[in-house]
Parts: C-alpha cells; structure tokens; sequence
C-alpha cells in the first residue's frame, strides 16, 4: 500500500521551499495543508519512520507499514478537526495510530503469544557457557515480559507502550488517548507494578519487547 502519493494527491516540486520545510512547525505545517494539501506531505516524511516502528513493535513488521501508512491517511482526511490548542500533532497522530492498533487486539495477543513461546528458541549460540547463560536469562525474560503484557488491560497495556516504545510523556500520552494526565500516571504506575512482578524485579521498562520482528 503506497500512501505518501495518497496523502498528497500530488506530484511535489522540489524548489527553494523544501530546503525551509525542516523550520515549519507541525501545526504551522496542519494548518497550510488546509488550503495546500501537498504540505501535509512533510509531516508523512517526518513522522513515518517513528510511526511505523511503534505500530511494527506492537504488531509485527507485516502489517506496520499499511497501518503506518492508513494512520497518515486518516490524519489527512481528519486535518481540519486538528486543535493545536489542545496538544501537539505528534501525539495526534500516535493517538490514531494507537486507535488502528486497537482494531487488531487480536492480532497483538497473537503476537505476545508467539514473543512467549519462541523466546528461548531464540539462543542458538554454542560457544562461550557464560554468554549462552546470559542470552539464554535475556530470552526467558522476554518471554516472560511478553506472557504480562499479554495479561494487561488494553487501557493499561496502550499507556505503557506510549511511553517504552513512542517515549510519548504524560501530556502526549493524555492527548492521544483523550484521557487527564493522572489517568496517564495512575495506568503506568499499575502496569509497571504488575510488569515489575511478573518479572521478579526486572525492569519493566526495558524496550526488549520493541523488537520489531515480524
């Protein structure tokens, strides 16, 4: 699915503009496509990439670039309902992204579930004892972090991967999600909580999870 012609509907020329697009901001940027809809395009080529690894480390890279790509899609088609009085275009547009993520719940639990089962199959080293120990902890921690994640609540799990995976902060997270700051807060402390136990003290916070295999 090719979308960055699809978002402009347009053939760009390169001229003196493109060299300034870099000292547009995002709003600036939401608000010129109103009326020139080839601006959005600069936002599509500045937040793609970043798009693409959060919804690939979530569901898997087979999938990430159509979901990537329809995230900008409806972000167009929706550009005009954009406020920047109430929050930044990057966490808008992680908030849709995350929205797409959820109509494919089943495809993430899926996912957790493969994560869980092939982690130790992972370790194929058969050198050094010490470092096949290490890789060998490393993957039952993964499988473990997978196995909890899995049994997080929605709510809680979209909050805390907002912030390992997007590294969005609470007003981002809050802006994406339509929810107050302290939601934001009261979410990740409980899923940090749970994470924290189900791996016996690991730091649940580590982006092992994020890799973004298919």
């Amino acid at each position: 699915m090719t979308v960055r012609p699809q978002v402009s509907h347009l053939t760009r020329e390169v001229d003196d503009q493109e060299i300034d697009d870099q000292e547009v901001d995002d709003a600036a940027l939401v608000e010129q496509s109103h009326h020139s809809p080839e601006r959005f395009a600069v936002l599509y080529d500045r937040y793609f990439p970043e798009i693409y690894r959060y919804v690939a480390g979530r569901l898997g890279t087979q999938v990430a670039d159509d979901l990537a790509a329809e995230t900008f899609l409806v972000a167009f088609r929706k550009r005009e309902s954009f406020d920047a009085a109430r929050g930044q275009v990057r966490a808008w547009l992680y908030g849709i992204a995350t929205n797409l993520v959820a109509q494919h719940r089943r495809s993430e639990a899926r996912r957790l579930q493969a994560l869980q089962r092939t982690a130790g199959e992972r370790v194929t080293d058969s050198g050094h004892e010490d470092l096949v120990a290490q890789r060998l902890t490393a993957a039952a921690v993964q499988g473990r972090l997978a196995s909890a994640l899995a049994a997080l609540s929605a709510a809680d799990r979209d909050v805390l991967v907002l912030t390992a995976l997007a590294g969005l902060g609470y007003e981002e997270i809050a802006q994406a999600l339509g929810i107050s700051p302290g939601t934001v807060g009261s979410r990740l402390f409980r899923a940090r909580r749970k994470l924290r136990d189900a791996l016996g003290g690991v730091n649940p916070m580590r982006k092992d999870f994020g890799d973004a295999d298919g």
